[in-house]
């Protein structure tokens, strides 16, 4: 019997979340139809994918609430559960059924953009309106840009965050933003000394969205917080890591020396050994590679997958191997073992001849290729 998989938006969008949330509106709106907001939204919820179960019960919100917007804010306001716990600092992102109300406020407040704005600082405190901000942003970057100013000092890190992630240039599964990517910079310089990985991993992330598109900025800021001192080293480093993970697989030269290697490492290379050069989907390429330093090196050593698409073309996607800090002359065997999930949701499969390359601070020093069948 096969196992059912796993359903994202079927564990965040469900019965027992909409009663939650008919709950909550129950006690904030005064002559709530509960039964009916209910059934009018789980009328449609199982034919639809995430976002728009998201869009679907901001649809009925607003056949619910106040038609006067500042009057439906104040109600989504009281209908709201306590702050997540200011006591954590990481991995609190909320319960996605308040999202509905982030797009709610979204389509419905441009023209009311105080009230809206107070409504969003409110709902970021239980779950993130990142996605919810952007039109804010893109209506009235100026007044937007100057309040998240003040809320990049606010007390609580979620709303700090928010800062960060509503102004990243490619957030995930959000629209871009038509301000200049590096208009949030001076929101950066602000955040990056946050003593809350929450907030730190978003600065990083924003950074690395901004590599994409001016990689020599990014590194100009980096070296000026590490010259600054605002954060503690090993956080700045960890960022700085994340912040350039993109460049770090491109081999980006100014990338490494900032790391402090070399974008020429003096390193040599044995042939790539595979276990075996066929391997069906859903089965591992397992493979080793031996590497001698010919001068003290530090090294980031990844490895490509030139995956064969549909087409016939290939698309290349990079892992990390390992970190090797090696004396002249010393000698290291590197072993990985990598599963060709058939079912995987980021990307399909194809049988065809694939090839595998393995790069020392990102400058390729050996590759093979290898056969992946059906079955």
């Amino acid at each position: 019997m096969n196992e059912q998989r796993f359903s994202l938006k079927d564990h965040l969008f469900n019965a027992e979340k909409v009663s939650y949330l008919g709950g909550l509106l129950e006690t904030g709106v005064d002559g709530f139809d509960r039964e009916r907001f209910e059934s009018a939204v789980m009328a449609e919820l199982a034919e639809l994918e995430l976002k728009q179960r998201i869009a679907l019960i901001a649809r009925v919100l607003e056949t619910h609430l106040d038609r006067d917007f500042q009057v439906a804010c104040a109600q989504i306001v009281a209908s709201l559960p306590p702050p997540l716990d200011p006591g954590r600092s990481d991995d609190d992102f909320g319960d996605f059924i308040i999202a509905p109300f982030g797009d709610f406020v979204a389509k419905n407040g441009l023209a009311h953009y105080d009230s809206a704005m107070a409504t969003l600082l409110e709902l970021t405190k239980r779950f993130s309106m990142e996605g919810a901000v952007r039109p804010f942003i893109d209506a009235r970057p100026d007044k937007t840009l100057e309040l998240f100013s003040e809320w990049a000092e606010d007390g609580n890190y979620h709303v700090r965050r928010l800062v960060s992630e509503g102004t990243r240039p490619r957030l995930p599964w959000a629209p871009r933003i038509a301000i200049d990517v590096r208009a949030p910079l001076p929101l950066l310089d602000k955040l990056h000394a946050d003593r809350t990985r929450y907030v730190t991993r978003s600065v990083a992330n924003h950074l690395n969205d901004i590599t994409k598109v001016d990689p020599d900025v990014v590194i100009s800021v980096l070296e000026r917080w590490r010259q600054e001192g605002r954060q503690k080293p090993g956080e700045l480093d960890w960022m700085t890591h994340h912040a350039l993970r993109t460049l770090i697989k491109l081999g980006h030269r100014q990338t490494m020396a900032l790391l402090g290697h070399s974008p020429d490492p003096e390193v040599s290379a044995g042939p790539i050994q595979l276990d075996t050069a066929v391997v069906s989907a859903g089965e591992s390429v397992a493979f080793s590679i031996t590497l001698t330093a010919n001068a003290d090196e530090k090294l980031i050593v990844d490895y490509t997958i030139d995956f064969v698409r549909k087409d016939g073309t290939r698309r290349p996607k990079v892992y990390k191997l390992g970190k090797l800090e090696m004396g002249a002359g010393q000698i290291a065997t590197l072993r990985k073992s990598h599963r060709l999930h058939a079912d995987a949701t980021t990307y399909s499969l194809y049988p065809g001849t694939h090839s595998l390359t393995v790069t020392a601070n990102g400058k390729p020093v050996a590759t093979t290729d290898f056969e992946v069948t059906a079955d």
